[in-house]
């Protein structure tokens, strides 16, 4: 049964529209991610992440505020539908709030999907806004 993956990452002294940023800009995701990431910032646009790891399509873009696509692992079954993939941006103060859902995930690959949010994307991003 497919599973849903639900994240909230405070990244301290930066804003919402910086995070939102680097995400959507392919330079800034692919210095923070160290992988080549293909994106743009045009709704019903395709893109790749992860060295072509990650594919989808942006659904909604709400600029610094949300990001909703479709997505699928390269790893994942030729018949497993796409997952549906949310990021919401929220400014607390001096720090940014990145809310995530994951819904969708094919249950065999949650697991790891969950940790990679972690390791590949917030823990890196935190680094690269450091400095």
């Amino acid at each position: 049964m497919p599973k849903t993956i639900t994240q909230r990452v405070v990244f301290k002294n930066t804003t919402a529209s910086e995070l939102y940023e680097l995400y959507m800009n392919a330079k800034k995701h692919s210095a923070a991610t160290g992988t080549v990431t293909k994106i743009s910032e045009k709704e019903g646009a395709k893109y790749s992440a992860g060295d072509d790891y990650i594919t989808g399509k942006n659904l909604v873009l709400v600029k610094n505020k949300m990001i909703v696509q479709t997505w699928k692992a390269a790893d994942w079954d030729k018949d497993e539908q796409d997952s549906i993939f949310i990021l919401t941006f929220e400014q607390q103060g001096k720090n940014a709030v990145l809310n995530m859902v994951h819904a969708n995930i094919p249950d065999k690959h949650a697991d790891s999907i969950k940790k990679g949010w972690t390791t590949y994307y917030w823990d890196m991003w935190k680094e690269y806004l450091a400095g």
